[in-house]
């Protein structure tokens, strides 16, 4: 098997599905100390700054939310996506590689991440977790 033509660098955000948004930006914000760096309010999406990461929440009845099917329990999944922020982002070329890996590809496009808005891929991995392979920004956060 081949090198991959990139090398992950660090975790980019995690994106929770949440019952109730506002325990939980308390919890994360006045417990865990994250700060609210952004509210999406159309599709249901709070993003909250954890270091260098950041901690996306979206309310299980919301635009994004709804998309997830039934709210976290036996059979529904708490997490959307987790992703990846990658040196060597290079589109035509990943998406050749992972394709080349039976790896299924979903949407790509660009998408704000902790480093600000830039190219992703999302894929997914052998149990169908989506997974989100993230570029340099093209237009830093702050």
């Amino acid at each position: 098997m081949n090198k991959p033509p990139f090398r992950i660098e660090q975790l980019d955000h995690v994106v929770l599905r949440v019952y109730d948004v506002p325990t939980m930006l308390a919890f994360y914000c006045d417990v865990l100390g994250c700060s609210v760096e952004r509210r999406q309010e159309e599709i249901g999406l709070v993003q909250l700054r954890a270091g260098q990461s950041l901690i996306d929440l979206v309310g299980i009845d919301g635009k994004l939310g709804r998309h997830g099917g039934a709210g976290p329990a036996t059979e529904g999944h708490n997490m959307d996506h987790l992703c990846l922020s990658i040196e060597g982002y290079d589109e035509a070329v990943i998406a050749a590689y992972l394709k080349a890996h039976g790896v299924p590809v979903g949407d790509i496009g660009i998408r704000y991440g902790a480093k600000g808005e830039g190219p992703s891929i999302y894929l997914f991995d052998p149990q169908g977790n989506m997974v989100e392979l993230k570029g340099p920004p093209m237009h830093p956060a702050g």
